[in-house]
Protein backbone atom coordinates (compact mmCIF):
# COMPACT_ATOMS: atom_id res chain seq x y z
CA UNK A 1 0.00 0.00 0.00
CA UNK A 2 3.05 2.35 0.65
CA UNK A 3 4.22 1.88 -3.33
CA UNK A 4 2.43 3.54 -5.72
CA UNK A 5 4.40 1.45 -8.75
CA UNK A 6 2.08 -1.37 -10.31
CA UNK A 7 5.00 -3.53 -11.27
CA UNK A 8 6.28 -3.19 -7.67
CA UNK A 9 3.25 -3.82 -6.23
CA UNK A 10 2.38 -6.80 -8.28
CA UNK A 11 6.38 -8.15 -7.09
CA UNK A 12 5.64 -7.61 -3.34
CA UNK A 13 1.81 -9.57 -3.60
CA UNK A 14 3.92 -12.55 -5.82
CA UNK A 15 6.18 -12.59 -2.51
CA UNK A 16 3.80 -12.35 -0.69
CA UNK A 17 2.27 -15.69 -1.93
CA UNK A 18 5.41 -17.45 -2.17
CA UNK A 19 5.92 -17.12 1.34
CA UNK A 20 2.59 -18.46 2.42
CA UNK A 21 2.61 -21.16 -0.12
CA UNK A 22 6.46 -21.97 1.85
CA UNK A 23 4.39 -21.56 5.07
CA UNK A 24 1.79 -24.02 3.67
CA UNK A 25 4.09 -26.71 2.41
CA UNK A 26 5.92 -26.54 5.72
CA UNK A 27 2.71 -27.13 8.10
CA UNK A 28 1.99 -29.50 5.99
CA UNK A 29 5.02 -31.35 6.24
CA UNK A 30 4.89 -31.03 10.24
CA UNK A 31 1.46 -32.36 10.07
CA UNK A 32 2.11 -35.70 7.85
CA UNK A 33 5.45 -36.08 10.22
CA UNK A 34 3.08 -36.03 13.22
CA UNK A 35 0.90 -38.13 11.32
CA UNK A 36 3.07 -40.96 10.52
CA UNK A 37 5.36 -40.72 13.79
CA UNK A 38 5.73 -44.02 15.60
CA UNK A 39 3.85 -44.98 18.74
CA UNK A 40 5.63 -44.11 21.74
CA UNK A 41 5.89 -47.54 21.97
CA UNK A 42 9.17 -47.66 24.18
CA UNK A 43 7.60 -45.53 26.47
CA UNK A 44 4.54 -48.08 26.55
CA UNK A 45 7.33 -50.72 26.97
CA UNK A 46 8.69 -49.17 30.34
CA UNK A 47 4.81 -48.93 31.11
CA UNK A 48 4.49 -52.71 30.86
CA UNK A 49 7.67 -53.20 32.86
CA UNK A 50 6.90 -50.99 35.88
CA UNK A 51 3.40 -52.08 35.86
CA UNK A 52 3.96 -54.67 38.48
CA UNK A 53 5.43 -52.07 40.45
CA UNK A 54 3.14 -48.88 40.10
CA UNK A 55 0.50 -51.29 41.24
CA UNK A 56 2.31 -52.62 44.42
CA UNK A 57 2.98 -48.94 45.19
CA UNK A 58 -1.33 -48.16 44.85
CA UNK A 59 -1.81 -51.30 46.98
CA UNK A 60 0.37 -49.86 49.52
CA UNK A 61 -1.40 -46.59 49.03
CA UNK A 62 -4.79 -48.20 49.19
CA UNK A 63 -3.86 -50.39 52.30
CA UNK A 64 -2.45 -47.47 54.36
CA UNK A 65 -5.59 -45.63 53.33
CA UNK A 66 -7.63 -47.92 55.18
CA UNK A 67 -5.73 -47.73 57.76
CA UNK A 68 -6.25 -44.49 58.02
CA UNK A 69 -9.20 -44.61 57.73
CA UNK A 70 -9.45 -46.75 61.19
CA UNK A 71 -7.61 -43.98 62.78
CA UNK A 72 -10.14 -41.69 61.68
CA UNK A 73 -12.92 -43.44 63.32
CA UNK A 74 -11.60 -43.59 66.68
CA UNK A 75 -11.11 -40.04 66.60
CA UNK A 76 -14.38 -38.01 68.12
CA UNK A 77 -12.17 -34.59 68.19
CA UNK A 78 -12.82 -31.96 65.39
CA UNK A 79 -9.92 -30.18 66.49
CA UNK A 80 -7.86 -32.89 66.81
CA UNK A 81 -8.87 -33.88 63.33
CA UNK A 82 -8.43 -30.58 62.07
CA UNK A 83 -4.74 -31.05 63.26
CA UNK A 84 -4.30 -34.46 61.20
CA UNK A 85 -5.72 -32.39 58.11
CA UNK A 86 -2.90 -29.78 58.28
CA UNK A 87 -0.24 -31.99 58.75
CA UNK A 88 -1.56 -34.53 55.79
CA UNK A 89 0.69 -34.20 53.00
CA UNK A 90 -1.37 -36.48 50.27
CA UNK A 91 -4.40 -34.90 48.58
CA UNK A 92 -6.66 -38.69 49.75
CA UNK A 93 -5.72 -38.34 53.05
CA UNK A 94 -7.07 -34.83 53.28
CA UNK A 95 -10.09 -35.81 51.74
CA UNK A 96 -10.18 -39.06 54.02
CA UNK A 97 -9.92 -36.27 56.98
CA UNK A 98 -12.26 -33.99 55.68
CA UNK A 99 -15.09 -36.80 55.52
CA UNK A 100 -14.53 -37.69 58.89
CA UNK A 101 -14.80 -34.13 60.04
CA UNK A 102 -17.51 -33.66 58.34
CA UNK A 103 -19.28 -36.62 59.77
CA UNK A 104 -18.35 -35.14 63.46
CA UNK A 105 -20.28 -32.29 62.77
CA UNK A 106 -23.08 -33.80 61.35
CA UNK A 107 -23.54 -35.93 64.51
CA UNK A 108 -22.99 -33.09 66.78
CA UNK A 109 -26.04 -31.03 65.17
CA UNK A 110 -28.00 -34.47 65.07
CA UNK A 111 -27.17 -34.60 68.78
CA UNK A 112 -27.53 -30.84 69.40
CA UNK A 113 -31.31 -31.48 67.62
CA UNK A 114 -32.15 -34.23 69.81
CA UNK A 115 -31.26 -32.71 73.03
CA UNK A 116 -33.41 -29.75 71.57
CA UNK A 117 -36.39 -31.72 70.71
CA UNK A 118 -36.14 -33.51 74.27
CA UNK A 119 -35.91 -30.15 76.33
CA UNK A 120 -38.87 -28.58 74.18
CA UNK A 121 -41.26 -31.62 75.07
CA UNK A 122 -40.61 -31.31 78.80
Amino acid sequence: EATVDLAERRRIRSAIRELQRQELERDEEALASKRFRPERGSHRQDDKENWPQSQRLEEEQQMALAALSRQLEAITDVEELTKLLRAAGEYEERKLIRAAIRKLRAEEIEAAALAGNVQSSR
